[in-house]
């Protein structure tokens, strides 16, 4: 009995560290900007059509997997990748503390100009 209620005591003390985390790790090739899902799979992302590849993940700002369609309609600011075809791959919802993280490259030419330290989640421009 006394070793159940410390597992449930260290599960609980995991389950809200995890959810005081405010900034989640993004991959370097990501990049940052505003997506609006028009009819999933199309999309406008910075003024641009785009479009959700096949298998694509979008994780809200709660970091739970979310459906494109339940997201149809809504200005998101989101950090994003890119698959090898120009189809959006894996996105982030940004969280308002993620949002304030700056500067964040919006261009893959930005990126491969700025210097990115992955332990801080912080780009240096040059």
């Amino acid at each position: 009995m006394y070793r159940c209620a410390s597992v449930a005591a260290l599960a609980a003390a995991l389950c809200s560290a995890a959810l005081a985390q405010d900034v989640r790790y993004f991959p370097r090739d990501a990049l940052r900007g505003e997506l609006q899902i028009t009819q999933p799979p199309d999309a406008v992302l910075n003024g641009q059509p785009a479009r959700l590849a096949p298998g694509s993940r979008i994780r809200g700002a709660n970091n739970m997997l979310a459906l494109s369609g339940s997201l149809v309609g809504q200005k998101l600011v989101v950090n994003y990748t890119i698959d090898s075809s120009g189809l959006l791959k894996d996105l982030w919802v940004l969280t308002e503390a993620e949002q304030k993280i700056s500067p964040w490259p919006r261009s893959p030419s930005e990126a491969a100009a700025w210097r990115f330290d992955n332990a801080t989640q912080t780009w240096a421009k040059p």
